[in-house]
C-alpha cells in the first residue's frame, strides 16, 4: 500500500488538472499560433507560467486504484500488476483466469 500523503497529493494534482484544463488549453493554443503578433503569443507563454505549477496534466501520476501503488500499471484496467493478479486469481475480474499448464 502506497502512503495516504502520496495518493491524496495525486488525487489533489487531479483535481487541479482538471481545474485548469480548458485556460491552459486556450493559453497554449495562442502561444503556438504563429499567425498572432509575437507580444501577444509572449503575453500567452508569461499567463501559462503564472498558473499553477500542479495544475499541468504531466504531473500527475498512473496509480493503482485498489493500492495506491505508482509504478507497473495497466492504463485500461488502472490496476497495478500484483493488484491484477490478487483479483483474477480469486476471480474477481469477469473474463481473466490465471493460466496453468
Amino acid at each position: 500500500m502506497a502512503k495516504k500523503s502520496a495518493i491524496e497529493n495525486n488525487k489533489r494534482k487531479q483535481k487541479l488538472a482538471a481545474q485548469y484544463a480548458a485556460r491552459r488549453r486556450r493559453l497554449k493554443a495562442i502561444a503556438d499560433d504563429m499567425t498572432k503578433p509575437m507580444e501577444e503569443r509572449f503575453e500567452a507563454r508569461l499567463k501559462l507560467a503564472q498558473l499553477p505549477r500542479n495544475s499541468a496534466a504531466n504531473r500527475v501520476r498512473n496509480r493503482c486504484e485498489v493500492s495506491g501503488r505508482p509504478r507497473a500499471v495497466y492504463r485500461k484496467l488502472k490496476m497495478s500488476r500484483i493488484a491484477l493478479r490478487e483479483m483474477g486469481s480469486k476471480g474477481l475480474i469477469p473474463g481473466l483466469t490465471k493460466s496453468s499448464w
